[in-house]
Formats: C-alpha cells, structure tokens, sequence
C-alpha cells in the first residue's frame, strides 16, 4: 500500500469492508491551501444511504471483531503502525497538502500519532476486570469489560493523523468496529490510513471511512440507531448538537472541543524562554490548534519586557507553504477560516487592543500574520472566544487572585499553563484553575499516554489518550457465579 493508492482511487469513494466503494452523493473538491493548482482528487460527499450502508457493514463485523482475543487485536494494532512508518514521508506530504500545516509539522505529527498508536495497541491487552469479595460461600462475583459496539469517529481537519489514530486505537484494540468521518478538508490522510489498517490485516467492515460534510453525513451518522457511542473533536456549538442527537437514543458521547487556553507569567528567570515556550504552544498548525495558548496573561511588572520579546518572536516568524523547508507558519486551513480570524483580529482592535506586531506581508492565499494584540482586557471578544488563529491577547493583572480570576473567567475549560519560580504560586494556581490540563513552566504539549480533555465548554465524557479510553470504548459486565443451583 502507498499513499499513491489513495491519490488515485479515492475519488468520490468511501472506504467500506476494506474496499473502495463508489458513493451515491456528489463530489467534494479537495484543495491545498498553498497551490490552489494542486491536483488533489475530489472525494465523496456522503448520502444517508452511503452512512446506513457502512454502519450496516460495521454491525456485521462487530460479533467477530469482539471475538477476536485481544492481544491478537494488539498485534494487529502493532502491524497497522509499521506501515505508518514506512510511509512517513508519503503522508506527511499529503498532510500539508491538504491542510497546510509545515512538512516538519506533518511529520511530527505523524510521530505522535504512532506513539498514541503503541500505547493503544498494548491497552489491548490491559482490558483487565476485577474480582470482589461475594457475601455468599462458593460464589465468584468478577467484573468484565466489553466493547461498547458500532462507534462513530468524527474527527477535524487540524490534525488529519493524529485525530483519526486517538480514536481509531483505543476503538479497535477494545474489540468496537467504527465508522470514521473525517473533516471535509483533510479526508485523503484518513482514507490513506484506513488502507494501510487493511493491509496490516484489519478484517473488513470493522474499520470503515466515509467522507463528506459534517451537516449531512456527520448529523446522519451520530443520530444512527445502531451507533452505540459517538466520538467527536471540533467546535462546541457542533459538539452540543451531537450531544443532543445522541442522548435521544440514549447512547454515549466523547466530545473533545474549543479552548481559549490562557498562560500566567507570574516570575522567570529568562523571559526568552518563556516567549519560547508560549510560541511554541502557541503558533503550531498557525494557532489551528484546541490547546494552542491564546491568552498571555501576565504580571503587569513583566508585561512591557515580555511584549517586547513576544512582538520580536512572531515578527521574525517565516510565514510560507508549508512544502518550503523554511516555513514556520503555513497557510490558514482555507479562506473562510482566515476571514474568521481576520473578523477577530479587527474587532479586537476596535475594541481597544494595540497590535504590537508589523502588518508585514504575506504570501497570496489564506496566510495570516502572526499577531500580537496588547492591551486586552477580559470583557473584549479576542479575549473570550476561540479565534483559531496565530493571535495572541496579552491581557495584565496585578497579582495572582487576578490571574485566577481572569484565567477562569471563560466558558472554556481545555488547558491552562502557569510560569514561576515559585512552586506555592505554581501549586495554587494549578488548584485554583478550571482546567482539564494544566502545565507547569512550560507550554500545552501533551504526552501520548496521558488522559487528555477539558472541563466546561472544552469537553465532555471521558478521556481520551491513555488509561481513561477504556471506560469510553467499552461496557462493565458484572458476573455472579455459583457452582451449582443452590
């Protein structure tokens, strides 16, 4: 298998019992945000009949599938990671291609997502039960845990690899089968990885792709009647619709959404390191990111240094295509979206924000500048919603209470960071704060074992990553045994 397979195939075809199948909708046009010129195939815009179609086929693998011991499921896992590696190079080019993001972006990237992979092929066999003490002699009370069933996977365009794998692993190493709808913009990467999952030896139907937009295939496939639970990544405003349409029919969510992740400089050392810190959190996938840092907030002592430091960092950030070696931020995912920021960026300056940075220019297409907005206060829209961009809201406090205060002051509740020197303003804060996550001098990069998800607007349901994936993909079975009728 090669990516060169999808290239090819793939148009308007979905990905149904390990074959590419012809879809009854109309095309989609994929594009490169950086080479409108670019030849990618148009893919499939999916009819309720093609999502009734691979949900049907996911049912009828999902006896076998459970069946499957798990540690052979494990070794499937394992298989299925192998090829990505071997195709490293393929898929992180047709990731920037669709999306956008830098080619070192792409590929690490991709890193991760074999990391998550691992770490989910191993939990295969860590399904483990317990035992409890019965009241009654001879009795044996035990628990264990069952695969939840058909799970849907809808996933977003930031993170085409790394998306799909964070549910595709834990899903299928606990014995569910799934149907995965990608985002609209980037669904070559996911079709790309459900072939190789088929030549690592995945049976069919119990990994199936179907493409098209999130209004139509993506409603059809949450509220579907034999889809046990939903996994969805992307804004809040779909995730509540998700989670209204699936709590009718009484099935399960995991809903992983926005953030508006603020960072408290309290103290430091070097402010350089800081700003390297925040930057890096901040600035990756152009700010496309549900933890990126959006909000600095900072002791009002330190704030004109690290302003300074900040509006020289992002002024001297390559802004480019993402294919070209020296970029450092790539194009916005498409045009719609960098209106959106550009809609920010202005009503914030309205609204009273300075704009540190140079309006310096940019390549032709969705490129937007890396922007510092200073003098934000809590109350304006820059500071309150996720703007999904390469935008940072400086906003200054004068002491801790206030930077719980306005750090908390948010619907959001993903990720949060705190610099300082001293851990009892670091171990309050951390306390103090409604986050999900929270990281202690340095920015929001997340381990590939650890639970990850937010509280308020940014998550509901379990975990994912980690030990907490099980209590989402699977259900508790109870068992009483007596040796004999008594």
């Amino acid at each position: 298998m090669s990516v060169h397979e999808v290239l090819e195939r793939t148009e308007s075809a979905n990905f149904v019992e390990n074959r590419w199948t012809p879809s009854q909708g109309d095309q989609v046009a994929s594009a490169n945000p950086a080479d409108p010129h670019d030849d990618l195939p148009a893919t499939a815009n999916s009819t309720p009949a093609d999502i009734d179609a691979a949900v049907a086929a996911a049912k009828d693998a999902a006896s076998d599938w459970a069946a499957t011991p798990a540690p052979v499921r494990g070794d499937i896992l394992r298989r299925w990671n192998e090829l990505i590696g071997q195709h490293v190079d393929e898929l992180a080019e047709l990731m920037t291609r669709e999306m956008g993001k830098p080619l070192a972006e792409s590929k690490g990237e991709l890193a991760r997502a074999r990391l998550e992979l691992d770490y989910a092929a191993g939990e295969a066999a860590r399904l483990h039960g317990t035992t409890i003490p019965s009241r009654a002699e001879g009795q044996l009370v035990y628990t264990v845990r069952e695969p939840l069933g058909v799970v849907a996977a809808i996933t977003p365009w930031n993170f085409p690899a790394v998306a799909p794998i964070r549910k595709l692993g834990p899903a299928l190493a606990s014995g569910c089968t799934v149907v995965l709808k990608p985002a609209l913009e980037t669904p070559l990467t996911a079709l790309a990885l459900a072939a190789m999952a088929r030549d690592a030896g995945l049976p069919a139907g119990v990994l199936n792709v179907v493409c098209g937009r999130g209004s139509l295939a993506g409603a059809h496939l949450a509220s579907h009647p034999d889809v046990a639970g939903v996994s969805f990544t992307g804004s809040t405003a779909v995730g509540r619709q998700i989670s209204e349409s699936v709590a009718r029919k009484l099935g399960v969510v995991q809903l992983e959404l926005g953030g508006k992740n603020a960072a408290y400089i309290h103290s430091a050392k070097d402010l350089g390191k800081v700003v390297n810190q925040i930057t890096s959190a901040a600035a990756q996938t152009s700010g496309q990111r549900c933890t990126a840092i959006s909000r600095v907030i900072v002791q009002d002592e330190l704030a004109d240094e690290l302003v300074r430091l900040l509006t020289d960092k992002y002024a001297a950030l390559t802004v480019g295509p993402g294919l070209d070696p020296s970029t450092q931020i790539g194009p916005l995912v498409n045009h719609a979206q960098h209106e959106r920021v550009d809609r920010y960026v202005r009503k914030g300056l309205e609204e009273g924000a300075v704009r540190t940075t140079p309006d310096r220019p940019v390549p032709e297409g969705p490129y937007f500048v890396p922007t510092v907005l200073d003098h934000v206060t809590p109350e304006m829209v820059v500071a309150r919603e996720e703007i999904f961009g390469p935008v940072l809201a400086v906003l200054r406090v004068s002491d801790v209470d206030e930077a719980i205060a306005v750090a908390n002051d948010s619907d959001y509740g993903l990720a949060s960071v705190v610099f300082s020197e001293h851990l009892d303003v670091a171990m309050r804060f951390t306390n103090a704060v409604q986050a999900g996550m929270v990281h202690v001098n340095h920015g929001t990069i997340s381990q590939p074992h650890v639970p990850f998800g937010g509280v308020g607007e940014s998550g509901v349901g379990d975990y994912s990553i980690g030990h907490t994936t099980t209590a989402f993909f699977t259900q508790l079975k109870v068992v009483y045994m007596s040796p004999a009728i008594p």
